[in-house]
């Protein structure tokens, strides 16, 4: 005897239709809760169960921390890489488990990446940009074929010259110190994949600082962050980058004295 397999086909809860769904029954202003989750991706006016979200909440939280996971897991696509033309150095965290735990390894360049960086990086250019993954391999795959042919122009067009582009594997910020150690750029520039949130895995941001030092720290720097086609446009920020590192030079500081 066959029986026929049950099969339950459940809509997408990823698509935009799925993620603009009103889940609040009858509520007294539909319009205005509609208007509301229409200006927010926070997860508002979902609905519940008896005292639980619903299915498709679920279904929606659990389908987007896979993307973060994703997101925050894996590498940079090497052909992209080499696409725009930049090498691979590394940090000392040897991997993305260590990365995660100790971050301060992700501040230090390998001996052999500080090598790599004297021998093939411009030295003393008016702006070093050097891309890190940081916590989101997408926030690079979506935004850097954009943003990067922009600076460069940018750059050009303003008169600064640009230091040799490379790529660092398990990277912070806090390599701009060691980085500018080595080519004594007037500004060092990293752009880095932020951390992923439930609502978003492909935010860039951009940090910089005017002749960074080893003791330099978060308030020695500049940051121009939520970069992506939905926020601030990568074409927009490579512009209001340039500004800004224009406005460094002019005033030889950054961080909190540059907007005091």
């Amino acid at each position: 005897m066959t029986t026929n397999p049950i099969t339950i086909d459940l809509p997408d809860p990823t698509l935009p239709a799925a993620r603009q769904r009103a889940g609040l029954q009858n509520p007294r202003h539909a319009e205005g809760a509609a208007a509301l989750q229409a200006t927010t991706p926070a997860r508002i006016g979902v609905g519940r169960a008896g005292a639980r979200p619903r299915t498709g909440t679920i279904l929606l939280f659990q389908a987007d921390h896979a993307v973060t996971q994703d997101a925050l897991m894996r590498e940079v696509d090497p052909q992209l890489l080499e696409d725009l033309g930049l090498w691979v150095v590394n940090s000392q965290a040897g991997s993305r488990q260590e990365y995660l735990k100790r971050p301060d390894l992700g501040r230090r360049l390998t001996d052999a990446a500080r090598q790599t960086v004297a021998e093939r990086c411009v030295m003393q250019p008016d702006v070093q940009i050097f891309v890190g993954d940081g916590l989101s391999a997408a926030a690079i795959e979506h935004n850097l074929p954009h943003i990067l042919p922009v600076l460069k122009h940018g750059l050009s067009a303003a008169g600064l010259s640009m230091g040799t582009p490379f790529f660092v594997r398990n990277a912070r910020v806090g390599l701009l110190n060691p980085v500018n150690a080595v080519v004594d750029a007037k500004v060092c520039a990293v752009l880095i994949g932020e951390r992923p949130g439930l609502a978003r895995a492909e935010s860039l941001s951009i940090y910089a600082g005017y002749r960074p030092q080893p003791d330099s720290t978060d308030a020695n720097r500049n940051a121009i962050c939520n970069i992506y086609q939905d926020g601030l446009n990568p074409l927009e920020a490579g512009a209001v980058a340039v500004q800004l590192f224009q406005k460094m030079i002019e005033r030889q500081t950054s961080g909190v004295s540059l907007t005091a």
